[in-house]
């Protein structure tokens, strides 16, 4: 299970969280960086990513299209990268449900 990290979560989350999530990559890390929307989930179709956002953007996009893409949306506020990395290492085990679940579209956390 990789994730996409959006621009609005900080790049070190892709290191802080490499032993849960290996192949985790970062918006800014894969060129995508200030793309729209509408790039990032086409990206992350075509590489079976699972978006990580606090952008609810990308929740409107999983209730009007569904998956895939799935998407997580991160409802924690304006907060550090390592409370956002101890929320994803909290849930590992609903994410990886939620990742094996393909009529699930949206999950949101916390």
């Amino acid at each position: 299970m990789k994730l996409l990290f959006d621009e609005n979560l900080s790049p070190r989350l892709v290191v802080l969280l490499a032993d849960l999530f290996p192949g985790s990559v970062h918006l800014r890390d894969v060129g995508l960086a200030h793309a729209s929307d509408a790039a990032v989930w086409q990206f992350a179709i075509d590489h079976g990513l699972i978006i990580v956002s606090k952008d609810e953007d990308f929740h409107h996009l999983s209730f009007l299209r569904g998956a895939p893409p799935q998407v997580i949306g991160i409802n924690l506020g304006n907060c550090s990268t390592t409370l956002v990395s101890e929320l994803l290492r909290a849930r590992h085990a609903q994410i990886a449900s939620f990742a094996t679940d393909t009529a699930a579209a949206f999950l949101a956390l916390p």
